[in-house]
Parts: structure tokens; sequence; C-alpha cells
């Protein structure tokens, strides 16, 4: 996922200051609205990660987790509906790597997929946390309208005609 231009949510953090035990980042009225725009959502109404920061030998660990109460559009119907979204937190962020030489082979391990490299002294949480509540948004949520919207169009079960009502008369008359 690439960084936008101008980030939402930023919160710089000081590598050099960690703070203490459970801090709430809380986003507030226009960094939710931006949010919203950015994913395609009718709105953000509440996003708060509670987390705990921890320096490492390699780097800095935070875990936590992220909750937010959206409104996103049905992926049927196109009406907006209202979803919680409460996932966990666990990020690592790494000081950045020198890179490797073009022909260099480089073994990834399943945790290296999970490290955030950042330069210098300071690292944007609220971006790495924007792009975590993103990962959370299912793009094909269905409201509670869908299924009626799925009969109103045609697009219900076994009186459906489109393509996998095709298929489900050939798989019936193969196995009969």
């Amino acid at each position: 996922m690439t960084t936008p231009a101008s980030p939402e949510w930023v919160r710089i953090i000081d590598v050099r200051h960690l703070p203490a035990g459970q801090v709430e980042i809380l986003a507030d009225d226009t960094e939710r609205r931006r949010l919203a725009g950015r994913f395609g959502l009718t709105s953000i109404d509440d996003l708060v990660a509670t987390v705990a920061m921890q320096a490492l030998e390699t780097g800095i660990s935070v875990t936590g987790r992220i909750r937010a109460a959206i409104i996103q559009p049905c992926a049927i119907s196109g009406e907006d509906f209202a979803v919680a979204i409460d996932e966990p937190v666990d990020l690592r962020f790494v000081p950045t790597r020198d890179p490797a030489t073009p022909d260099e082979e480089i073994e990834i391990s399943a945790d290296d997929c999970d490290e955030i490299e950042f330069d210098g002294l300071n690292f944007d949480l609220g971006e790495t946390l924007a792009q975590t509540l993103a990962l959370s948004i299912d793009p094909f949520a269905q409201g509670p309208d869908a299924d009626r919207a799925r009969a109103e169009h045609g697009l219900a079960g076994e009186s459906g005609n489109g393509a996998f009502a095709a298929l489900a008369a050939l798989t019936s008359k193969d196995s009969a």
C-alpha cells in the first residue's frame, strides 16, 4: 500500500522517547473524514488505537488493538451500513537496512514481512495504523439489504440466470 502525498493520520514517534505503558491514539474529525475519503468509506465515526511500544535490540515493537466504527456501502446494494472493526496490532519498526546489490540473493523470513523500515530517529505510527485499518476493511462486505438487492436484480440463488447459474445447470446435468 502506498503512502499518500499528505498522510491523513500523522503521529510521529521519537524512538529515543517512547511512551511508557499503553497509549491511546485517537483520530480527530478531520483525520477520520480524510481517511474515509481515501478508503472509499461513507464515514469513519470513531477511530482509536490502543498500543504499547517497546524498544528491542532490532527496533521498536508496537502491539495492541485498533478499533473503528465505520459506515461503508454494501457491495451488493450500494446502501450504507455500519461496521465495527476491532483488530490486533503487532508491528515492528526497524532502522533502514543497506539496500541489496541488484544480483544479490535475499532470504526473507515470515517475521521480516511484518517489519516497517524507518530512517533517522522517528517513524510515523499514524500512517501505519491507517494502513492497518485499510487492511481490516472488507471491500466486499454485504449489508443487511444484500439479499433483497440480489432478488430485486435477479442475482439470487437458483432463479438467477448469470454465469454461476449456467455452471450449476451444467454440474447438475453431469451428475444425472
